[in-house]
């Protein structure tokens, strides 16, 4: 009986651990599917240097990671996806994964509205969690509120 006390304690702390790591993506693996965005998307940091060369259908994609949607400056968002950062929506790993598997149901859950629809077309089935990864090593604002900034570059 003590057997199986230990057991399912253990199991139960260890839950946690391992939802945690494996909810995370892989950067790496997130680069190469990036190509898959590349159509509509571009990373391109705020000193004008290219990340990734990329299409201009869809909003730059530097630092969108501790973001609020919705937000990048000249770019025309959805009314949707607008209403969806007004309303406190600031992108994380988890939410950009979830909005790129499907845009539009997203939304829609998000807002709670039936009738909410997002520009974005395109549906990345798998693998979101690895573009997410990816996006979020271009975000240096995510790292600095997780203190993982790396030292300032001396010019």
């Amino acid at each position: 009986m003590k057997l199986i006390y230990t057991a399912l304690v253990a199991t139960v702390f260890a839950a946690p651990v391992f939802a945690d790591s494996h909810s995370a993506g892989d950067a790496a693996a997130g680069e190469k599917n990036f190509g898959k965005c590349k159509a509509c998307h571009a990373i391109v940091d705020d000193a004008g240097e290219v990340i990734q060369k990329g299409g201009k259908t869809g909003p730059n994609l530097f630092n969108i990671v501790g973001r609020q949607a919705g937000s990048v400056d000249g770019y025309k968002y959805g009314k949707s996806l607008v209403d969806a950062g007004d309303a406190g929506l600031i992108w994380d790993e988890a939410t950009l994964a979830a909005y790129m598997s499907n845009p539009t149901d997203f939304l829609r859950e998000t807002l709670d509205d039936s009738k909410a629809r997002s520009k974005m077309s395109f549906k990345l089935r798998k693998g979101g969690e690895d573009v997410a990864a990816y996006l979020a090593s271009v975000s240096p604002s995510a790292a600095e509120a997780t203190g993982e900034a790396e030292a300032p570059a001396t010019e």
